[in-house]
């Protein structure tokens, strides 16, 4: 018989909409980063299996993969050299063409019109990467996008340029976005469905606005009050 302590999660059947946008809701531990970077081929699980297109993952290339499937990591990843470099990375990796106006408009929406592409990365502020890193994937253009707490590092103003840039960018090219975030603001205005983790299961899977108006099991009902609970004592510090 299987115990809790053997796996992380298991019991994970859903299935991800054109233009779907997904908020993954939990306490910690619960593995929905893991749950993000085996969906992006970056880890693999003990068993069971991810479909793209009705193919199983291990008929499709690496490269193919996650050129359709798109992963923003929370910790974002710069490479050596200017802002630029990292903006035609993916689409050099790839053999894809840089699209400039493309990357102009997208950095411009996320509120980096104004940044140098000639300065060197690694001295971005933590925002100004989390930011590059997100627009970076964009460029290649997924089906898929999974984010995993892409706005942690902003500004209020920041953290909502972004989201009215990816809710915009969902809506009119019908990429799925599946989104580890814990903010419930965010979760239940820029996601039309909710996937909330517990007990090392998908515990609840349906639409947000249902999901934050009455959740179906206590565990929710629970989380939901906790972090209610934590915005107002923020609003008082």
């Amino acid at each position: 018989m299987d115990r809790p302590g053997e796996y992380l999660f298991r019991e994970i059947t859903a299935q991800v909409e054109p233009g779907q946008r997904i908020a993954i809701l939990g306490t910690s531990g619960q593995g929905k980063s893991t749950l993000l970077r085996i969906l992006a081929r970056l880890d693999t699980q003990s068993e069971g299996a991810i479909r793209l297109a009705g193919r199983e993952a291990r008929d499709w290339k690496p490269a193919e993969w996650r050129r359709r499937i798109g992963y923003v990591a929370q910790q974002p990843v710069m490479l050596p050299g200017t802002v630029e470099m990292n903006l035609k990375a993916a689409s050099d990796l790839h053999g894809k063409p840089f699209n400039r106006d493309l990357a102009e408009r997208c950095m411009d929406a996320a509120g980096l019109g104004g940044l140098d592409w000639r300065k060197l990365a690694g001295e971005l502020s933590g925002g100004e990467k989390q930011r590059t890193a997100l627009v970076r994937s964009m460029l290649l253009e997924p089906e898929a996008m999974l984010l995993d707490e892409v706005t942690s590092a902003l500004d209020p103003a920041s953290k909502r340029a972004v989201e009215r840039l990816l809710g915009e960018w969902s809506e009119q090219r019908g990429t799925a976005l599946l989104w580890v975030t814990h903010d419930l603001e965010q979760a239940r205005l820029g996601c039309d469905t909710v996937w909330f983790m517990a007990d090392n299961r998908l515990l609840e899977a349906g639409p947000a606005p249902a999901f934050f108006r009455a959740p179906a099991t206590e565990k929710a009902r629970e989380f939901v009050r906790s972090l209610h609970a934590e915005g107002r004592s923020a609003g008082h510090v």
